[in-house]
């Protein structure tokens, strides 16, 4: 299983500022279909700690997927976004016309 949004990232992203509790919440998230998702090893090797703007997946399916759920994530834990990350979301946002973002705010 692997983190949409890194820990590192949520970390970088407002994380930081919680407490312990809410932080082991999001490490744990399964409340969320979008938040923890089941990858194969070398792709999660690749991703590592990567936000949109370091790494993307190679097929144009996957990538739209990989947004929207990185969108979602980041809504549904209030994470912050930095430039570099958002003008690739945008990008990539594009190509996915049918693509929706839904979340539910965590608790």
């Amino acid at each position: 299983m692997d983190h949409v949004v890194p820990l590192a990232e949520a970390w970088d992203s407002g994380a930081s500022k919680w407490t312990a509790e809410r932080r082991e919440l999001y490490a744990n998230d399964l409340d969320s279909d979008r938040s923890l998702v089941a990858v194969s090893l070398g792709s999660n090797r690749s991703k590592g700690d990567k936000d949109p703007a370091e790494w993307m997946p190679p097929s144009e399916f996957a990538a739209c997927t990989y947004v929207t759920d990185w969108v979602a994530a980041k809504l549904r834990w209030s994470l912050t976004a930095d430039g570099a990350e958002k003008t690739k979301l945008k990008q990539v946002a594009v190509s996915c016309p049918n693509a929706k973002v839904s979340w539910k705010v965590a608790r």
